[in-house]
């Protein structure tokens, strides 16, 4: 039986429900301010995007082993290229960089190269001499996530957005749905660069509270923009529309790479 869900007064608290064992928390507050983002950017390297969530946060914690992984900003921008290596290197970045420089006017700091699209591969962080995930070829069962069970629990927590100096959007996301029986969370980063690229990174984890498996799933996919829209062209699909729906999206971007893992957790 499930405990009932904690709601946070005025938005300021985490919310939170226990399952079996399993604890799920979710927290959402408004974006930092000047002096948080210093401390951030200063420990990060980089400057963070617009809009940046730095105390939100998707946890998802097995009581019994100890064993937990939560969802963060500040742990997925540090895994943001900081070498420039693989910064998109088009007319953008200059106007960009100059928009940084006003939006964050007042912090003392030297903008450095770095990839200013603000994708990361990060896909959550295991909580310390917890057990690690191993590769596996077991798919998460989507077929039991299709079943009709009832929602206990359901959150979607913002964690950084920017909008690319108006030339697209860069946004990092997480919905987390559980069920009775079992969970499933969707990490998802999106990105628009108007006439340039298209790309979406995807980590979905699912935890089966009665096996105690966890099964960690990421995939990479991306494709230019203008590949996308002869794509559409050739639809009645609303272009616009589709263009900023990541669902839609995902079944015409180009797998770029997918792994899976997974861990049992001690009873």
């Amino acid at each position: 039986m499930a405990d009932p869900v904690t709601m946070s007064p005025g938005a300021q608290q985490p919310s939170s429900i226990s399952v079996k064992g399993f604890k799920i928390t979710t927290q959402k507050l408004p974006i930092l301010k000047a002096d948080p983002i210093e401390d951030m950017t200063n420990k990060l390297g980089i400057t963070p995007p617009e809009m940046i969530f730095g105390d939100n946060y998707v946890a998802i914690e097995h009581e019994k082993s100890g064993w937990g992984i939560n969802f963060n900003a500040f742990d997925a921008l540090n895994r943001v290229d900081k070498t420039g290596a693989s910064m998109l290197k088009v007319a953008y970045s200059r106007e960009w960089q100059s928009s940084r420089e006003k939006t964050h006017e007042g912090i003392k700091e030297i903008v450095k190269p770095f990839d200013w699209s603000y994708s990361t591969d990060y896909t959550g962080t295991v909580s310390r001499n917890a057990r690690e995930f191993e590769p596996t070829t077991q798919a998460i069962p989507i077929e039991l996530l299709k079943r009709p069970d009832p929602i206990l629990f359901f959150d979607e927590v913002i964690l950084y957005e920017d909008e690319l100096a108006d030339n697209g959007i860069a946004m990092l996301s997480c919905k987390i749905r559980v069920m009775p029986d079992r969970l499933l969370l969707l990490l998802r980063f999106f990105m628009r660069l108007d006439n340039v690229l298209f790309r979406l990174r995807d980590t979905r984890v699912y935890v089966d509270f009665d096996t105690l498996e966890v099964i960690r799933e990421y995939q990479s996919k991306e494709c230019e923009y203008e590949v996308v829209r002869r794509t559409l062209a050739a639809t009645r699909d609303d272009i616009p529309a589709v263009m900023r729906d990541a669902n839609r999206l995902s079944e015409i971007l180009q797998l770029k790479e997918k792994r899976s893992e997974r861990v049992i957790l001690t009873k």
